[in-house]
């Protein structure tokens, strides 16, 4: 880790002390699940064209991906989600049961189970196509207040709708639990009002500038220097900025704890009195589909491993991050919890 300015006072971390009871599930991701159909193929097939590549199904989606990686981090992990009355939806109750992950799951007779259709060139990049299906009928009434009781951390996503998503931060907030929510992807209709609800905030760094646009404080700074230098803010701005600046944009969105995912070159966590910038782990990449994902299921994880201490979670995901990458798929590639103490013991001794 980087470390780029310390908190006055010695202090750790921002998050307030919420309470550490010893329960059921520590960690809720409510959230998509999906049937993963990936093809491997060397090259992305241009307009027209035709390429043979090597096909495999697994469970995804990213609220699921986030409980897997949490669950397999070693925090008992409850997700509950929506699927279709299909073979899919049925195979969403094995692999989670497969994978010690607590669920439930709310069967949507009307629509089909969520489908990911994803390309995975020899780089590791993916092009991804998503049917939401039945994780846009996800209501809040399918999400009993009892899931709530116990969790102290609840994660949601953009691939359910966003009322529900607004309602089960609230209900988070009712509960003493931290909020997490991860803005992915970034859709049509986005309510900037979900972040007064949100405690952890873990966009990538386009919607992380899209977040900004949307929030008229932080758009407003966007016009001034420096970030304004280049023309229109896009990534490559966010990339040429100092660290304080950078701090000063995530301050603009005025959310406690700001964490941006930068791919390969690590994330940026900023709190009100202290920022941070953590490097990414080099490894050989196989496939880059569910990292992100990967990465919130880890912070989560870690913010009760670390008693909700951010940068100790936020160091902790970049490893089961590293590790997703290492592995084809989604879910199934999620790392089990020896497996990433054994990463970081090394890497932090090396």
């Amino acid at each position: 880790m980087e470390n780029l300015a310390r908190p006055a006072g010695g202090k750790s971390s921002w998050l307030p002390p919420h309470p550490l009871p010893s329960v059921k599930h520590s960690v809720l991701v409510v959230g998509s699940f999906n049937q993963d159909l990936a093809f491997d193929v060397k090259e992305f097939p241009r307009p027209g064209d035709e390429v043979v590549g090597d096909f495999r199904a697994s469970p995804g989606g990213k609220g699921f991906n986030q409980a897997v990686a949490a669950t397999r981090a070693g925090i008992p992990t409850l997700f509950c989600g929506a699927v279709g009355p299909d073979a899919f939806g049925s195979d969403a109750h094995k692999f989670a049961r497969a994978a010690g992950v607590q669920v439930h799951f709310v069967k949507k007779p009307k629509h089909a189970t969520g489908v990911a259709v994803i390309t995975v060139n020899a780089a590791g990049e993916n092009h991804i196509i998503v049917s939401p299906g039945a994780n846009f009928g996800l209501r809040p009434r399918d999400i009993p207040p009892t899931l709530f009781a116990s969790a102290q951390v609840v994660v949601c996503q953009g691939e359910t709708d966003y009322s529900t998503v607004a309602h089960v931060l609230r209900m988070a907030r009712r509960h003493g639990a931290i909020t997490v929510f991860n803005p992915a992807p970034m859709r049509a209709g986005f309510d900037p009002g979900l972040l007064r609800h949100t405690e952890v905030l873990v966009p990538n760094e386009a919607e992380f500038i899209a977040l900004l646009k949307h929030r008229p404080k932080a758009a407003a700074l966007l016009r001034t220097t420096p970030f304004n230098a280049q023309g229109e803010f896009a990534e490559a701005s966010l990339r040429s900025l100092k660290a304080d600046a950078f701090h000063h944009l995530c301050r603009s969105l005025e959310v406690p704890v700001v964490i941006v995912t930068l791919g390969s070159r690590g994330c940026f966590v900023s709190q009100p009195d202290v920022f941070m910038r953590i490097n990414a782990h080099e490894v050989e990449v196989v496939d880059t589909t569910g990292a992100g994902d990967a990465f919130v299921g880890g912070f989560a994880a870690g913010l009760v491993k670390f008693k909700h201490n951010a940068f100790e979670a936020a160091h902790y995901a970049s490893a089961v991050a590293a590790l997703s990458v290492m592995q084809p798929g989604a879910a199934p590639a999620m790392p089990i919890s020896r497996e990433i103490a054994r990463f970081l013991k090394k890497r932090d001794h090396a």
